[in-house]
């Protein structure tokens, strides 16, 4: 099944994300990730196959390498340990949902950036900065940073997220907060860049959602996954070119090449489009953690 309706008659999805359904389970939550795909902050029609699995195996994975970093929200991965009404589910949830705990979601897109591109690439290019730091003059598209970059974001439930300056975030959720995740989230980013290189992954930048569990932040939803990060080939790294990526660059490649104006409803993809972005999502996987999407 391409497109996971995640249609669980116990629970209703009180939140529908543009990939994931989330259901409440009274303590906990159930999300499911599906193989829905979004670009330009729209849902596409067409999805892609077995994304939801790899997304959901990659987070489970990174969250076990990073909790002593940060504590996550993760309980359980294993349908076995799943409330008894959904085990009549399980070939729908198996591999692509999390049972997790129940947080007080803080309305910040933590963007971290290692390297020069996407929409900072365009900023760079007409004002020297990126989301208003400044840069040294001179770089090339995708250039490594002199030092990765923590740049916020305000998350909106619909329609684009919104940059925002750190100013701007302390005073959403408090000086000391912010602090805090600025520095949390450049430790999860340099921990993880590194980590990627060593197997060929360079991760160029991501972005990281956190909330609150008894009081304590705790990283939540996905974590260094093809979606929410920009993975390069570094045997195929040259600045000032676009490297290959093994996200869904291609989708958005695709996209910007038949000049859709990224307002909804946005087109499908093509068959070869669909096959390529997959083949992309599996790679990444296998080379992060040295197993096959199961």
């Amino acid at each position: 099944m391409i497109l996971l309706q995640s249609d669980i008659r116990e629970y209703s999805a009180f939140i529908k994300g543009k990939v994931r359904d989330v259901y409440d389970l009274g303590e906990k939550l159930l999300i499911v990730a599906t193989d829905r795909i979004s670009a330009f902050d729209s849902i596409l029609p067409t999805g892609i196959p077995d994304k939801g699995k790899i997304l959901t195996q990659l987070s489970v994975f990174w969250f076990g390498l990073t909790e002593d970093i940060v504590p996550n929200h993760l309980i359980s991965a294993s349908t076995e340990d799943y409330p008894e009404p959904l085990r009549a589910y399980v070939d729908q949830l198996k591999g692509r949902s999390m049972l997790v705990k129940k947080a007080e979601r803080l309305d910040i897109e933590c963007v971290v950036r290692g390297y020069l591109a996407g929409s900072g690439w365009k900023e760079y290019q007409s004002a020297g900065t990126l989301c208003g730091i400044p840069l040294p003059a001179g770089l090339n598209y995708a250039d490594k940073l002199p030092q990765p970059i923590f740049t916020p974001a305000f998350k909106a439930d619909s329609g684009h997220d919104e940059n925002i300056s750190r100013e701007r975030m302390a005073a959403l959720i408090s000086e000391d907060l912010t602090s805090h995740i600025v520095d949390i989230s450049l430790a999860l980013y340099q921990y993880a860049a590194d980590y990627a290189l060593e197997r060929g992954v360079i991760i160029a930048d991501t972005k990281f959602e956190f909330g609150l569990v008894d009081g304590e932040l705790t990283i939540i939803d996905e974590v260094l996954t093809p979606d929410s990060s920009r993975f390069w080939d570094p045997a195929a790294y040259i600045p000032g070119s676009s490297p290959k990526s093994y996200d869904k660059q291609f989708v958005r490649d695709y996209l910007e090449a038949i000049n859709w104006d990224k307002e909804p409803p946005a087109p499908g993809l093509p068959e070869d489009v669909v096959a390529h972005t997959a083949d992309k999502y599996r790679e990444v996987y296998r080379l992060i953690t040295g197993k096959e999407p199961g």
